[in-house]
């Protein structure tokens, strides 16, 4: 099996920067033609402006993912601009802390709403592309028809009341990609999430900012002690997407340096 993803075509949400950027960035560099998208379009027109202009293989969509109308646009322009979709990564996400005492200021509602259930729309709207691509073309039933992959954390498997919000999220994440995974495994579509901890984040570059010794703490709690670049997990994302993982579906595949096998309670879950 090929560890390729070249030729095939990628919608990346959460693009403009940190995770997603990265993720979309290295499967440009492996040969794929895709969609950065992401709500804030500033950002993806400084970054990706140019790029997208000279009609290769990159092209930027911004829009709130929340909303279905935005989703179906998405899917729309990216079919137009490249005839196909195959792989979508949800890269799409948030982190805050939570006030656990608070029902204002817990977040929950928030971060299910931006982590989980854009993400689940954007699966569903997606799924459906696909197969209705498949049965245009004819294609016979079990053909693989794409590869859909989350973006989750290890925080899904830590108790850190300050991250209720965000935990519960990554949680709903790991548990919505399983249920998707046999969902549409007869569709010929896979699903699988990768789930960091101790990668460079936009969201830890941040934190490290502002509490320079988190630093420590983090690769402290990292057996191969130190912080991955977000390469390294788009490598994770691309062999998911890949004819390599053909045979893989509903799995969480952890990228974290070894962080989930101990106790990680002291450091932050980025």
């Amino acid at each position: 099996m090929s560890f390729s993803v070249s030729g095939k075509t990628a919608i990346v949400t959460g693009a403009a920067a940190g995770i997603g950027l990265a993720i979309a960035r290295h499967l440009v560099d492996k040969g794929a033609n895709v969609m950065f998208a992401d709500i804030d379009e500033a950002r993806l027109e400084a970054e990706l402006g140019e790029e997208a202009r000279a009609e290769g293989p990159i092209r930027i969509f911004a829009g709130d993912l929340t909303e279905k109308l935005t989703i179906a646009n998405l899917l729309s322009a990216t079919v137009d601009a490249f005839d196909r979709l195959d792989i979508l990564v949800n890269a799409n996400r948030k982190m805050m802390v939570s006030e656990v005492l608070n029902p204002e200021a817990d977040g929950v509602e928030e971060l299910w709403r931006q982590n989980v259930l854009s993400a689940l729309r954007m699966s569903q709207m997606t799924a459906k592309r696909m197969i209705q691509h498949g049965q245009r073309a004819g294609l016979e039933e079990g053909t693989m028809l794409g590869s859909i992959i989350n973006i989750s954390s290890i925080a899904a498997q830590a108790t850190r009341p300050e991250l209720l919000g965000y935990s519960m999220a990554a949680a709903g994440m790991d548990q919505m990609t399983r249920s998707l995974a046999v969902a549409l495994a007869p569709k010929g579509i896979r699903v699988n999430a990768v789930a960091f901890g101790s990668v460079m984040s936009a969201s830890l570059q941040v934190a490290l900012r502002d509490n320079p010794d988190y630093r420590e703490m983090i690769t402290a709690a990292t057996p191969l002690g130190r912080i991955a670049a977000p390469a390294e997990l788009a490598e994770a994302v691309q062999f998911l997407a890949s004819d390599a993982a053909g045979f893989v579906t509903g799995q969480v595949l952890t990228v974290d340096g070894g962080r989930g096998i101990l106790d990680v309670a002291c450091a932050p879950s980025h």
